[in-house]
């Protein structure tokens, strides 16, 4: 069953290479501490460095690291005070610090939990034990960002769900605002999906959503385009900086990619399965008022009205 499960097995493999090629910051004013770290990690992960709490948020806000050993004694910003201001941006709040500290004092180990450490090591670094606790906490890592992945994609097909498509259709319009940017909506919807089902039976009803899916998927060409589940046959994709001549592109290619499947539908008279494509696109500075996805379904209709198997803008 193409596609199916796609989204699991995606998720379970880039778990696995995740961990080999985890990314670690190790921050240190001492060039020696880091050499000793490094030397002791660098055969397993990536290491990486930096001298300053200011060069550490940096480093993390242009390529965020999977995890970071921090010195809690440096001149200027301390290792405390590094770890409350990433934990006060969102897109740093999720990696993992663990404190790399000489201090014995109980309210100084309180002190790092407080900044928001989710571990310590004492000074002089004992290589078994930072192995030990580096791996404990990539693979704790990992494992979160499996389950909370897994909670945005579509069991049957293997793109992402409606759950998922809200939260990034609202961050996109708020984008595409700031930026002065258009954003476009596709709706689309298997022609006669019931008739195929009543036809065929669900299982190979379950087919044709996951193979539809995977065609719709490919025909999404940028990083940035995304594809879901909006609810039984019903797909969404959003394209971001995306204009009326680049929508219409996209609507043919969905329309070639899932014709070339040749899946056949002898209850349509297409005899073959199809799909109908409902087109919104907002211009920079246009005002709508109704949201781009009802726009997007009122085209969608007007397509289904029209004799399906085509798009309407």
């Amino acid at each position: 069953m193409m596609g199916i499960n796609l989204a699991g097995q995606k998720l379970q493999k880039n778990y696995t290479a995740s961990i080999a090629e985890a990314k670690i910051l190790v921050v240190d004013d001492q060039p020696i501490n880091i050499q000793v770290i490094n030397q002791t990690l660098s055969a397993d992960y990536n290491v990486f460095m930096a001298t300053t709490g200011q060069q550490a948020i940096d480093f993390c806000l242009k390529t965020p690291p999977d995890l970071i050993l921090m010195d809690v004694l440096m001149p200027g910003m301390s290792g405390l005070e590094t770890c409350k201001k990433m934990k006060e941006q969102e897109p740093l709040q999720s990696i993992p610090i663990i404190f790399i500290t000489g201090l014995q004092e109980q309210a100084e180990e309180d002190a790092c939990w407080q900044a928001g450490g989710i571990d310590f090591i004492t000074k002089p670094v004992n290589p078994v034990t930072l192995r030990n606790r580096v791996r404990a906490q990539l693979t704790l890592k990992f494992q979160t960002d499996l389950l909370r992945n897994m909670a945005y994609f579509d069991g049957l097909t293997g793109v992402y769900n409606r759950r998922y498509f809200n939260d990034y259709y609202a961050r996109q319009v708020l984008t595409a605002q700031r930026l002065n940017q258009p954003l476009t909506i596709l709706m689309i919807d298997i022609d006669y999906f019931k008739q195929f089902n009543d036809a065929y039976g669900h299982l190979a009803g379950d087919d044709c959503l996951a193979n539809v899916a995977e065609a719709l998927h490919i025909s999404l060409k940028r990083p940035a385009d995304l594809l879901a589940r909006y609810g039984g046959e019903e797909f969404v994709a959003v394209l971001p900086d995306t204009d009326q001549q680049g929508a219409i592109h996209v609507a043919k290619l969905i329309q070639k990619n899932v014709e070339a499947l040749a899946i056949a539908h002898e209850s349509s008279e297409f005899k073959q399965v199809t799909v109908s494509i409902g087109i919104a696109v907002s211009e920079p500075n246009q005002k709508h008022e109704l949201p781009l996805t009802q726009l997007a379904d009122e085209q969608l209709y007007q397509a289904k009205a029209a004799g399906r198997n085509q798009y309407k803008i």
